[in-house]
């Protein structure tokens, strides 16, 4: 017996192999998509909900998240409003530290409740995938925690699903940071205790590492990348959102799927990075907090290098849970086309996830979301508020 079922709108846009397309209908079948095309080619006998003048399109993507926290830092973020710099609050003991001192303070069931919570709220915005990393725990123990309760999120099919990331080096814990004795054995344990841990017990898909000027070192970050590698991880990196450090050509060296931020690179790294297949996540959010230049978009384009849009989700320089809005700035701030924009949350974030979706050809999941928007280029417009009629991962309703 088929458990077919088919939607129709005024609308489709598949971001895949057949385009987009008014009146159109989508067949869901076990969970995948089974059929796309216009609605009066449907196949004969499966029953099709009319949803009006709507648009259908896969579920949004959304490749980088620090979204399993909690706390506030809300008076940072004044601070940083009034011209505070987000290095000098990070060398104060804010920032990435008072997350981890928030964490410290809560418990494994708190924080999935935290994370359930949020990506609840980002699955109402239409988003039906999300990479989700560690990195505020700093300390092993926590950031297991974090990972744990990252796992629990991942393991529920009433939520969006859930790629996990270790953010092995994010920040130096305070007790590593007097000496450089301190902070080598501190990157030396992370690489051949915690990375394998991590590996052994499935608690992530990528390590992460964050390069950069009063960050880490390219070498400290292949430190830990190359036992996550050889452990059967995937990289993926935060490079250059203050200083061009040489993490581009790390990220080609290493294969990473992807180097996040890019806002200071140079045309050798750009070389090296579209040569590798290296997409480029691009956080307009956090640059627009930071008061931040925009990556080197057209630079990008014309090496090759494919485009990642992503909210950067996270309590401090990315204060929001709304992929749409990153897209708004993308094409605002960034100069993306539409196109481009909606393309990078959706096909190509998925394929930076090594991800299934993204996309509403035959034989993907069936994540998509109903829109109360007659035409995909509506989604990028800065609307503050959900415009989702239905969300469905897997064929089952989520939002």
């Amino acid at each position: 017996m088929t458990t077919a079922r088919g939607l129709a709108a005024r609308r489709i846009a598949t971001f895949g192999a057949a385009g987009a397309f008014d009146d159109g209908a989508v067949v869901l079948d076990a969970g995948k998509i089974a059929w796309v095309g216009p609605r009066g080619d449907a196949p004969a006998g499966v029953p099709i909900e009319d949803l009006g003048d709507r648009l259908i399109t896969p579920g949004l993507v959304d490749a980088h998240t620090h979204a399993a926290w909690v706390g506030s830092r809300h008076a940072e973020y004044a601070v940083r409003m009034a011209g505070g710099d987000y290095r000098d609050i990070a060398a104060a003991g804010g920032g990435i530290l008072s997350s981890m001192r928030a964490l410290q303070a809560t418990t494994e069931d708190a924080l999935f409740e935290a994370l359930a919570a949020r990506l609840l709220r980002m699955a109402r915005l239409g988003v039906t995938c999300v990479e989700v990393k560690s990195g505020y725990g700093l300390e092993p123990e926590l950031e297991l925690l974090q990972l744990r309760a990252i796992a629990r999120a991942a393991a529920r099919e009433d939520l969006p699903r859930v790629v996990p990331t270790f953010l092995a080096l994010h920040a130096l814990p305070e007790r590593a940071r007097a000496t450089p004795a301190l902070r080598a054995a501190y990157i030396d344990h992370v690489a051949e205790i915690v990375v394998p841990e991590v590996a052994a017990g499935g608690l992530a898909r990528f390590v992460d590492a964050y390069v950069d000027a009063n960050a880490f070192t390219v070498d400290e970050a292949r430190r830990v990348a190359l036992p996550a590698k050889a452990a059967g991880l995937g990289v993926r990196l935060h490079v250059g959102q203050f200083a061009d450090v040489g993490g581009a050509e790390l990220c080609a060296e290493l294969g990473a799927r992807s180097a996040d931020h890019l806002e200071h690179v140079g045309d050798h790294g750009l070389a090296r990075l579209a040569a590798a297949g290296t997409a480029a996540v691009l956080l307009p959010t956090a640059s627009f907090t930071l008061g931040q230049a925009p990556p080197p978009v057209a630079r990008l384009r014309a090496a090759g290098v494919a485009l990642v849009v992503a909210s950067d989700a996270n309590p401090g320089t990315a204060p929001t849970e709304s992929l749409p809005l990153a897209l708004a700035l993308a094409v605002r701030q960034y100069g993306l086309t539409p196109d481009e924009a909606l393309l990078a949350a959706t096909r190509t974030a998925a394929r930076s996830l090594d991800a299934a979706g993204g996309t509403l050809d035959v034989g993907s999941p069936a994540d998509l979301v109903v829109w109360d928007l007659q035409h995909e280029h509506a989604i990028v417009q800065p609307w503050g508020v959900p415009k989702t009629h239905r969300v469905l991962r897997g064929g089952r309703p989520i939002a």
